[in-house]
């Protein structure tokens, strides 16, 4: 009996040994369809290592013997986490297909940020108006600076006369027609006289043709408006040069912030189908264990609540997805093509990266100011404005002008061409405004009331700059911190999944509790994806208010504009409107000492 027991202890201990063997070791090939997981099919480990657009790729998930071994033990001990063994969430965004897209990408052309920037400024609408503008502002300057120049030109009268209106004339006194008086006998060009009576009269010898040809020069000599609207003509176009660099860095910047938007929708979708794919799962444990007897009609019904809830959420993710990649076509200037249909106008590629930036607020202040184009146009039209002001006070001054050419006068008996009479003209005229009843002095006054308000414009664009400049250094302090917060809690609320799937297993937790944990990793995951797009965007803001955006070559059909080299656009803290030193105020701190060595080179 003892040798009985004994031999089924040594047993039951042997099954126990080989229990232990076989959790431990790793399948057997016959063990692998069963026991080895494997990836979310609408993302092959062979488009993971192609389509990401990382410089450094992220290496092919495999499966390991270790992971087998991980994934052996009964569900009833432990549950696999999903973050080891799926690949991130950049990774499956970029080998999303059109079953999760909504629509087909295949054959789209393929932009990564650095091209759509360059196509954008290609092909972006508001560039090429802004482009339009200078083009129209040079032509401004060539139309009054051809006020100061000579004007030349012939001018012409031909006239025919009927003869019957030269035979007999006559000529009115006081309401009487008096007969004509006989002329006397006119030689004829060749030296005998010629009469002809006509109705009791003398016959008019004048030719019934006669013609003048004249070509003269016009030529400015004084006047007080010309020369000051030609120097508020090179204004303008300075002004239209920097609304170009304006809208340059604009365009960057929404670019760069619509590119970003479609990278975090496209992952977003990751999200949210990952949430859907736990749900299913989780409804489909539910319906089992229902159908075991192990729990109530309840849980199925919850769980097919969540799905039920989770699902617009995904269907909302695809369609912001869609709507950003339209929006983005449309920024790039790209029309839209029928033979594509439903298919998308383009793909992007790329990722959200948190780069920290250090950011010193006075210097960026600082340096805003020096280099906003913004704030340049602001002075340029400022600058125009003075201008403008000395063209109406020319009004009071008097205007000369010379007119010269030759003249051709043809006969009054012969129309031949060498019967002619020419010679030259000579005229100077001159005009003064001695009394106008005050018109030129209300143009005066219009005109500096327009002075005052660009200069106001100015210091408000100043501050409007300094306000920019100061939000979008707290969107990237804010962004930073929420990144830093997030990314730790992903991961705490990936392990709360674990653990609560791996209580509900045990039968020591609730559905509820896998519930909740999946709907805050859900929130955990987007709050770190829209905080690197926050971060991202707001970046892309920081450069554009201060002025970092864009390096120019200072170059506009092959030339260098004016406005780039001279010292007149230097917009620093110490100048005010007009670029005179500022008045030293003690009520307000001293201007900050300017940064750049050469303000004049932005």
């Amino acid at each position: 009996m003892r040798k009985n027991f004994a031999y089924g202890v040594s047993v039951v201990a042997l099954l126990g040994v080989i229990v232990v063997v076989v959790f431990g070791q790793p399948p057997t090939p016959t063990e692998s369809p069963t026991a080895t997981p494997t990836p979310t099919p609408t993302t092959p480990p062979v488009l993971i290592s192609t389509a990401t657009p990382t410089p450094t790729p992220v290496p092919t998930p495999t499966l390991t013997p270790n992971e087998s071994v991980t994934v052996s033990v009964p569900s009833t001990l432990t549950s696999p986490s999903p973050s080891p063994s799926e690949p991130p969430i950049s990774v499956q965004a970029a080998a999303l297909e059109a079953s999760s897209l909504g629509w087909s990408e295949k054959g789209s052309p393929v932009f990564k940020i650095d091209q759509a920037v360059i196509t954008a400024l290609q092909q972006n609408p508001d560039v090429r108006r802004a482009l339009e503008e200078i083009r129209r502002t040079k032509g401004v300057v060539i139309e009054i600076r051809a006020q100061a120049l000579p004007h030349i030109g012939p001018t012409g009268t031909f006239t025919w006369t009927d003869p019957n209106l030269n035979e007999n004339t006559s000529f009115s006194t006081f309401g009487q027609v008096v007969p004509t008086p006989t002329p006397a006998p006119t030689p004829t060009p060749g030296g005998t006289p010629m009469m002809g009576m006509g109705n009791g009269g003398i016959k008019n010898l004048r030719s019934d043709i006669s013609y003048n040809i004249k070509v003269t020069g016009t030529q400015l000599i004084f006047n007080g408006t010309t020369w000051p609207a030609i120097r508020g003509t090179f204004f303008q176009r300075d002004s239209a040069y920097f609304s170009l660099r304006n809208t340059v860095d604009l365009v960057i910047s929404t670019v760069k912030t619509q590119f970003y938007q479609v990278v975090v929708n496209r992952e977003l979708i990751v999200v949210q189908e990952q949430s859907v794919r736990l749900l299913e799962n989780q409804l489909k444990d539910q319906q089992n264990r229902f159908e075991a007897g192990t729990v109530p009609r309840f849980n199925v019904l919850q769980a097919e609540v969540q799905l039920s809830n989770q699902i617009p959420q995904l269907i909302t993710a695809r369609n912001n997805y869609r709507i950003s990649i339209l929006q983005l076509a449309k920024t790039l200037g790209l029309d839209f093509n029928p033979a594509r249909g439903l298919a998308a106008p383009l793909r992007v590629v790329g990722e959200l990266a948190y780069i920290p930036r250090k950011v010193s607020l006075i210097e960026a202040i600082e340096l805003g100011k020096q280099n906003r184009p913004f704030l340049k146009q602001a002075r340029a039209n400022v600058l125009n404005q003075i201008e403008q002001v000395h063209v109406a006070l020319g009004g009071w001054f008097p205007t000369i002008n010379a007119n010269g050419g030759g003249e051709w006068l043809s006969s009054q008996f012969n129309s031949s061409w060498g019967d002619i009479s020419k010679g030259w003209l000579t005229t100077v005229t001159g005009s003064w405004p001695i009394w106008d009843s005050g018109q030129v002095w209300g143009q005066v006054k219009q005109q500096r009331a327009l002075l005052s308000e660009s200069e106001i414009t100015f210091d408000d664009d100043v501050r409007q700059v300094e306000l920019e400049i100061q939000q979008a250094a707290s969107n990237l302090s804010q962004n930073r911190e929420l990144i830093q917060a997030t990314e730790k809690n992903v991961q705490q609320a990936e392990e709360a999944v674990r653990l609560a799937k791996a209580r509900l297993d045990a039968g020591a937790g609730t559905q509820l509790d896998v519930l909740n944990a999946q709907v805050q990793l859900t929130t955990a995951q987007s709050t770190r994806l829209q905080a690197l797009f926050g971060y991202n965007s707001s970046l892309a803001e920081f450069d554009r208010v201060t002025g970092t955006q864009s390096s120019y070559t200072e170059q506009f059909d092959g030339i260098a504009p004016r406005a780039s080299r001279s010292r007149t656009y230097y917009t620093g803290s110490d100048v005010d409107a007009r670029g005179r030193p500022k008045r030293t105020d003690p009520f307000q701190p001293g201007p900050v000492t300017a940064i750049s060595p050469n303000p004049s080179s932005k």
